[in-house]
C-alpha cells in the first residue's frame, strides 16, 4: 500500500512538474522611441490648392477660390521648403461648381480627390459662397437676385435671407453631400454659409430659421465626413448664438450645454487667422486673433472641449514670409504661436503652400511633433508560446504625446508571421479614445485551431479597418518594410 500511494505521488508531482515546465514565459519589449518628424494620416500641414509634389506658391502670395491649376507632375511626392503631408485643402467658390442652377461641375471635385490619393493624401474641401473684388457668386445667380447687398455686413454679398439662398447654395451643399459623404478620399468640409472666403463673417446676424437651415444643410447630408465650423471670427459678441438652436454640440464651463442626445453632431472647429499677433492689422478694433479673440472665442462659442471628438483645424494669417519680412516676428513669437495652437489642440494646419523659412524649420519640426495624434508603445508584454485554439494575452502601454486623438476607426492589430503562415489579429482598442497622455490596453487574443505550429515573428501595428494593411507610423524604431513593428519571437504549439 505505501508503495502504491508512493508511485501516485510520484505521478502527480511529475504532473505538476511537468505543468509548471509548461507555464510560458512572459516577455516584455520596451521599444526604443524616436523623434523623427511622422507624416500621418490627417494631422500636420496641408498643402493648399496644390498637392505633394507641386512647386509652391510664389514667396508671398497665394490664391484660392479658383479651380485647381494642375502643375506638370514627375513622380516626385518632396515638397521643397515645406513639410510633407497627407492633407490637401481646395477652397473654390460657389460660381465654379454650380455654372447653372442645379447644374454641378463634379468632375472637378472628382480630379481633386483623385490627384490627392495619387499623391497620399486626403481632400479638405471648403466651398464658399462668395469673395470680396471679383470673385462673387454665380452669375446666373446674381441675375436672379440682382445687385450687391451689404445692408447687414460689409463682407456679405447678397442678403442670405433670401429664400434662394438657401434654395440654391443649400441646395449645392445638399447635392455635395449626397454625393461624396463618406468618400474614402474625403478628409473634411468646412461648414461655409455667409461671409467673404465662407469663413461666417455675420453669422450671429442672420435669423434663427435662416442659420439654422443653412447650417442644417451640411448637418443633414455629412453623417460621415467630419465637418469643421468656424464661429470663433471676432464679429459676434456672443459666438454662442451661431450654434444656438442647432445640433452641434457644444458646452460651457458654467455646466451649460447645446443639447443631449444621439441628435447631437460633433464638429471640429477652424481658425483661419493663426498668428495674427498685432493690433495694425485690425485699427478700428483695437484687437488680434491671437491674445483676443481666440483664447476668449474658443470658451465663449463652446467648442471648448471639441477637439476630443473632432479635429481643429487652423490656417496661417499672411504667410511665414510675411510673419519674417514684414512682422518681423522673432523666434520667441513664433514659439508662442505655436504654442497656443498646440493650447487649442491643432490637429492640420494651412500655410497656404508658402515656404518656411530655413531659420524656422526646426521650430516647424518640433511643432509637427506634438501636432495631432502622436504614439509612443511604451511597454508591450505577451507569452513566449501559445497553444492552436487557445488564448494570446498581451498587455501593453501607450502614451499619446501629441495634442489630440486620432480621429479614424483604425485597428490596434497583433501579426504573427513566418515564411508559411502570416496571421492578422485585430484587437478591441477603441483608438478614437486616446487622448493625450497614458494608454493601457490589455486583451486576450485566439488563436485559430488550424494554426501551423512553429516559431513566428509577433508584430504590432495600426492598421485600416478591412485591409488590415498597416496606416499609422509610431514614434518607436523598428518599423518594417510593410510598416509593421516586431516585437520578439513567439512558438506556437499543439496541446
Amino acid at each position: 500500500m505505501k508503495k502504491f500511494v508512493l508511485f501516485i505521488t510520484i505521478i502527480f508531482l511529475g504532473m505538476a512538474i511537468s505543468q509548471a515546465q509548461e507555464q510560458p514565459e512572459i516577455k516584455k519589449i520596451r521599444p526604443k522611441e524616436i523623434f523623427d518628424v511622422l507624416n500621418n494620416p490627417g494631422i500636420g500641414f496641408t498643402t493648399f490648392q496644390r498637392f505633394n509634389g507641386d512647386s509652391l506658391n510664389p514667396e508671398k502670395g497665394w490664391t484660392e477660390g479658383f479651380p485647381i491649376v494642375y502643375q506638370a507632375f514627375d513622380g516626385d511626392l518632396t515638397n521643397k521648403d515645406h513639410p510633407q503631408t497627407t492633407i490637401a485643402y481646395f477652397r473654390v467658390d460657389w460660381a465654379f461648381v454650380e455654372t447653372a442652377p442645379e447644374v454641378y461641375n463634379w468632375p472637378m471635385i472628382d480630379k481633386a480627390l483623385r490627384t490627392a490619393a495619387e499623391r497620399g493624401q486626403t481632400l479638405m474641401l471648403r466651398i464658399a459662397p462668395y469673395e470680396e473684388g471679383e470673385k462673387d457668386v454665380p452669375a446666373w445667380y446674381r441675375k436672379i437676385v440682382g445687385k450687391e447687398d451689404k445692408s447687414k455686413s460689409a463682407k456679405w454679398r447678397i442678403d442670405p435671407e433670401d429664400p434662394r439662398y438657401v434654395q440654391y447654395f443649400g441646395g449645392l451643399i445638399k447635392a455635395l453631400g449626397q454625393r461624396y459623404d463618406g468618400h474614402p478620399d474625403l478628409e473634411s468640409v468646412d461648414v461655409s454659409i455667409v461671409g467673404y472666403w465662407g469663413e461666417g463673417d455675420g453669422t450671429h446676424l442672420l435669423t434663427d430659421q435662416t442659420r439654422i437651415a443653412l447650417i442644417n444643410c451640411y448637418l443633414d447630408n455629412f453623417k460621415k465626413t467630419y465637418l469643421n465650423f468656424q464661429p470663433i471670427n471676432g464679429d459676434a459678441p456672443d459666438p454662442s448664438v451661431d450654434l444656438k438652436g442647432t445640433n452641434i454640440a457644444a458646452s460651457w464651463p458654467d455646466g451649460r450645454n447645446n443639447g443631449t442626445g444621439p441628435q447631437m453632431r460633433y464638429l471640429g472647429y477652424r481658425m483661419d487667422c493663426l498668428g495674427d499677433m498685432t493690433t495694425d492689422l485690425w485699427p478700428e478694433k483695437k484687437w488680434c486673433h491671437m491674445t483676443d479673440i481666440y483664447p476668449k472665442d474658443i470658451i465663449k462659442s463652446g467648442m471648448g472641449e471639441a477637439w476630443k471628438k473632432a479635429p481643429v483645424t487652423m490656417e496661417i494669417c499672411y504667410t511665414f514670409l510675411h510673419w519674417l519680412d514684414v512682422l518681423k516676428y522673432d523666434e520667441e513669437t513664433v514659439n508662442y504661436i505655436f504654442g497656443e495652437a498646440l493650447k487649442w489642440h491643432i490637429t492640420s494646419f494651412n500655410a497656404k503652400s508658402c515656404p518656411v523659412p530655413k531659420v524656422w524649420s526646426s521650430l516647424v519640426d518640433k511643432w509637427l511633433n506634438k501636432m495631432g495624434y502622436r504614439f509612443v508603445l511604451r511597454k508591450f508584454e505577451y507569452p513566449s508560446f501559445v497553444i492552436r485554439q487557445g488564448q494570446l494575452p498581451i498587455s501593453t502601454i501607450w502614451e499619446n504625446i501629441g495634442v489630440a486623438p486620432i480621429y479614424r476607426d483604425y485597428k490596434f492589430a497583433i501579426r504573427l508571421k513566418n515564411e508559411q503562415k502570416t496571421l492578422v489579429l485585430p484587437t478591441n482598442a477603441k483608438l478614437l479614445d486616446w487622448l493625450p497622455g497614458d494608454i493601457v490596453h490589455e486583451e486576450k487574443l485566439y488563436i485559430p485551431f488550424d494554426m501551423p505550429v512553429g516559431k513566428y515573428q509577433i508584430e504590432i501595428a495600426i492598421v485600416a479597418p478591412v485591409s488590415y494593411e498597416s496606416r499609422v507610423k509610431l514614434a518607436i524604431n523598428g518599423r518594417n518594410l510593410e510598416g509593421w513593428y516586431p516585437m520578439g519571437e513567439i512558438e506556437v504549439k499543439d496541446k
